[in-house]
């Protein structure tokens, strides 16, 4: 499969600039690069790595002075001092999806854990493996697409690239339609001090095939839990959609309470393509998402569905971009955030439709629900259009829960607090509603039933 990329991108608004950025002053970032780069590999990915140190080394970790990241201060981050750690995890607890019971990929802090992992109930045509665990040719086809897609140099994602040693590979030649879903997981378990992993997936979806993905992080469950745990997952997935090819993606996220979340995910999408994303964030003490869409081809439809849920002092950040370069695109997006106590969410999300992209059709709306007077939410959906025959719209509102909503409900016996709890669960369904995994929209609303802390003032 070629899929060729259009020198028309996506602005990279979250890189930081060789020419104009100060360098690592500090040694923060350069002792996190020297954590991530300990473990040597050889080859190919030895060099991809080099480059990707090489930049790190002239990066620095972005500040509120920067545009893109005003909202969201990681000066919590800089003053944990993280160290990769693996171990034996046989013992892990977590949920196994139904759907995808013998096809699913476990990582560890980041490592293949083989037996957690169970891929036995697959189609011909469909590799699902660790990198390690490909053959030699296979290697050589992931060579043209790892670290290839558009915002590799981003401080975060080029230290996701300076330590890759090994990642999830998807990968489904022409036209094989795989039914069953893949469910990858990515546990985080804390260690006695503050621990790193960076996951890394890569999925490729030739020219008509179709796939449908679960992308999991959480934190791991131990038979004897372990109180608190400090962590920071930096995650980075590349999905190269083929002509004609369709992709369903799941994201969840759900960390630990005193984790931090940084993930970057990032899809090329050719002609006819199809890709379909349902992003659910409810962990983590700080998390950030960068997603972005890159069309390279006309005629592509992209649907974009998003949920977060924080409260306590919660930090959810969603930074979204659509580059529709080529005509007769089409996306959809909808993002919801339902932020109770002190919790804070972000979205900005871009939409980029230069002049060549004629007859595009995008919507683009961001809801949200507060359920505190000191819950805050930042919103910036954005339009940037130069083409002149379009379809495009775009929107945000910010409400709280309605007393005369309320007060119908407790008319039908309903007490308050089960009152706010069905108002909640039904602006919540509207987005989980749309997942294509039974058991994991099961989950997922019980979750969300059961996150009582959101209505506290």
């Amino acid at each position: 499969m070629s899929i060729q990329v259009s020198p028309s991108t996506i602005p990279n608004s979250n890189a930081v600039s060789l020419t104009s950025t100060l360098l690592d002053r500090d040694g923060y970032l350069t002792g996190l690069l020297n954590q991530v780069t300990a473990t040597k590999t050889e080859g190919w990915l030895q060099e991809l790595r080099q480059g990707a140190a090489n930049w790190v080394r002239h990066s620095t970790i972005p500040t509120t002075r920067e545009e893109e990241w005003r909202f969201t201060d990681l000066s919590s981050l800089r003053k944990v001092q993280f160290n990769v750690e693996t171990g034996n995890f046989a013992s892990l607890q977590f949920d196994i999806l139904p759907e995808a019971a013998n096809s699913r990929l476990v990582f560890v802090n980041g490592v293949f854990a083989p037996e957690l992992s169970a891929v036995t109930d697959l189609p011909p045509g469909i590799v699902v493996s660790n990198l390690a665990g490909l053959s030699v040719d296979e290697q050589e086809g992931v060579k043209q697409y790892l670290a290839q897609a558009e915002g590799a140099q981003e401080v975060f994602t080029a230290l996701n690239t300076a330590g890759i040693t090994d990642a999830a590979v998807v990968w489904v030649k022409k036209n094989v339609v795989v039914e069953t879903p893949i469910h990858l997981v990515f546990i985080s378990v804390a260690g006695e001090t503050a621990t790193i992993s960076q996951p890394r997936c890569l999925v490729v979806a030739e020219s008509g095939s179709q796939v449908m993905l679960v992308e999991e992080y959480v934190a791991g469950k131990m038979p004897t839990p372990q109180e608190g745990g400090v962590y920071f997952t930096n995650a980075v997935t590349e999905i190269w959609v083929g002509d004609n090819a369709e992709v369903s993606h799941t994201r969840v996220e759900q960390e630990g309470v005193e984790a931090f979340h940084i993930g970057k995910t990032a899809i090329a999408q050719s002609r006819d393509s199809r890709y379909t994303c349902h992003v659910i964030t409810l962990g983590a003490k700080l998390s950030r998402h960068n997603l972005e869409i890159l069309q390279t081809g006309e005629q592509t439809q992209t649907t974009l569905n998003g949920l977060t849920m924080v409260s306590g002092k919660q930090l959810a950040d969603t930074h979204s971009a659509i580059a529709l370069n080529y005509p007769h695109g089409i996306s959809d997006q909808l993002h919801k955030c339902i932020v109770g106590d002190r919790a804070h969410a972000v979205f900005n999300g871009k939409v980029l439709v230069p002049k060549r992209a004629q007859l595009t059709n995008a919507v683009q709306m961001n809801r949200n629900l507060l359920l505190s007077s000191k819950a805050r939410v930042d919103t910036k959906p954005q339009l940037e259009i130069t083409a002149d025959n379009v379809k495009c719209a775009h929107g945000a509102t910010v409400s709280q829960l309605e007393d005369d909503e309320i007060f119908y409900l407790q008319s039908r016996g309903i007490d308050e607090n089960d009152a706010r709890k069905l108002l909640i669960n039904a602006f919540a369904a509207e987005v989980i509603n749309k997942i294509p995994v039974p058991s994991l929209r099961e989950i997922l609303l019980n979750t969300v039933n059961n996150l009582k802390s959101l209505t506290n003032d």
